[in-house]
């Protein structure tokens, strides 16, 4: 089912960003739709002080944003956008769900421990650049915030028994998230930052310290007419 919806997702924006480029015209105002793909390197940031490591992570995200111009040459501008998204974090914090409540420990001494994460991505974006309606490559610098709604979240780790322990959609696990975003850089290839301002968790204490863990991720972002 789920990838049934992300075909269909970007078959319609796709049709709608073909659709706008068929009918631009030349002249000094215009829109700068576009189809979003982004490729990220992630940490958890701020994690409990016992936690230590985090090993190779990564996110994916895509999805499609309206420009809404804000001066005649178009080169400023508010968009807004909808998209969806994969978490993947090989991590240290242990994960648990016992009778519907959410158990935080360390995970150092555990084979594989990942948490996995979709989600629907809504980005608000203050846009600065210097393209023109006849030239399509040019510098941007784009800044916002992107609000997350999480579909489905897993745990799952492998203990020293070669046991399996597996959690889906945890109660202390925070749907709805959002944080900081730029991007920066030239034609299709852009820098890409996103540092969450809300913690993924919900109430989570460790040990009595407050587990209030934050998303990193910093990446390539391309951008598609």
């Amino acid at each position: 089912m789920r990838n049934k919806f992300i075909s269909w997702f970007f078959l319609m924006i796709s049709l709608v960003v073909f659709s706008q480029k068929d009918s631009l015209k030349i002249g000094d105002r215009y829109a700068d739709d576009q189809i979003y793909l982004s490729v990220s390197f992630s940490q958890f940031d701020n994690q409990p002080s016992s936690i230590k490591k985090s090993n190779f992570s990564y996110a994916l995200s895509g999805g499609f944003i309206k420009d809404i111009i804000l001066n005649r040459q178009g080169t400023i501008s508010l968009a807004a956008g909808v998209g969806i998204g994969y978490d993947y974090f090989n991590h240290e914090l242990k994960v648990d769900e016992i009778n519907n409540n959410t158990v935080f420990s360390n995970g150092n001494a555990i084979s594989e421990n990942v948490f996995k994460a979709y989600n629907l991505e809504f980005p608000l974006e203050f846009r600065w650049r210097t393209s023109t309606a006849k030239e399509y490559n040019f510098w941007r610098v784009y800044s916002g915030v992107k609000f997350i709604y999480n579909l489905k979240n897993t745990f799952q780790y492998v203990d020293a028994d070669a046991t399996v322990f597996k959690y889906s959609n945890v109660t202390d696990y925070n749907k709805l998230q959002y944080g900081l975003t730029l991007s920066a850089g030239y034609d299709e290839f852009n820098i890409n930052i996103f540092y969450g301002l809300s913690p993924i968790f919900k109430n989570g204490t460790m040990n009595g310290e407050a587990v209030e863990t934050k998303i990193l991720k910093f990446g390539l972002i391309f951008y598609f007419l």
